[in-house]
């Protein structure tokens, strides 16, 4: 075994998968609000992300997680495969069949999830696909709950994991457990096996369909007495066929 790549003799090491780092997310995400001559405090009224989260995600210092960098792109009108492409990588509209080899995700280590995209040289694609690796152990306030909108699902590759909601229900999943629900309930994982956990995680934005299902009007439901004054109701008499006139019969 070769202690510095943890690999057996005659066997290629492992190639790592590119990792999109602090700083270089950091720059992206200036030059976007640059675009739009906007200030600290103007992206942050738009996204609803502080204006110190920004300002420290700009300067490389902060990891942001899944909810920030989400509402930041939405506020920017940047793709997420623009903010997640790897370096020198222009991510194109996406018009055939995409394939990312094992591997070559790009890795953004995030506060609770380190993110592999998958798919990233995609634009414009409605789902987000994700390989994670859950990283924290604890919950520590309501800070590490994530909220969005759309639809969520999540499928345990190895380990188990933990999924908090904010409204107190806990779902343990173990390998080959699966779970889907709103994300826009708060929502957090945490790894509780001995190694990390991993997982394919997939969320989708909603689309327009289903806004407009949400914020549709209850149907109007006849009220009981109108109900039963209609079942009263004698139904109308059908309409008798005329008789028909015969000729009277003469004696022969």
């Amino acid at each position: 075994m070769n202690p510095h790549t943890g690999t057996k003799p005659g066997t290629k090491p492992r190639e790592q998968p590119p990792t999109l780092d602090r700083t270089t997310f950091g720059h992206r995400l200036r030059s976007a609000r640059k675009r739009f001559g906007w200030t600290l405090a103007q992206l942050a009224e738009r996204s609803g992300v502080s204006i110190t989260t920004i300002s420290r995600a700009e300067r490389g210092q902060l990891a942001l997680g899944y909810e920030n960098f989400t509402a930041l792109g939405r506020a920017l009108d940047m793709d997420m495969n623009a903010m997640f492409a790897g370096a020198g990588v222009k991510p194109a509209q996406f018009d055939g069949p995409v394939v990312t080899r094992a591997g070559k995700g790009v890795v953004y280590r995030g506060l609770a999830i380190a993110y592999e995209f998958l798919g990233t040289t995609a634009a414009g694609k409605q789902m987000s696909p994700i390989v994670g690796t859950v990283h924290a152990r604890h919950i520590h306030g309501p800070e590490d709950f994530v909220r969005h909108s759309g639809e969520e699902f999540a499928y345990v590759l190895s380990g188990e994991i933990d999924v908090h909601f904010d409204n107190g229900e806990v779902v343990r999943l173990g390998r080959g457990d699966s779970l889907y629900f709103d994300s826009r309930l708060g929502h957090a994982y945490v790894s509780v096996s001995r190694q990390l956990a991993r997982i394919i995680g997939m969320t989708i934005g909603e689309s327009g369909h289903m806004q407009s299902a949400r914020e549709a009007p209850p149907p109007v439901l006849s009220s009981p007495a109108r109900s039963r004054k209609a079942k009263a109701a004698p139904a109308a008499a059908p309409l008798k066929a005329p008789k028909k006139k015969t000729a009277a019969r003469g004696k022969r």
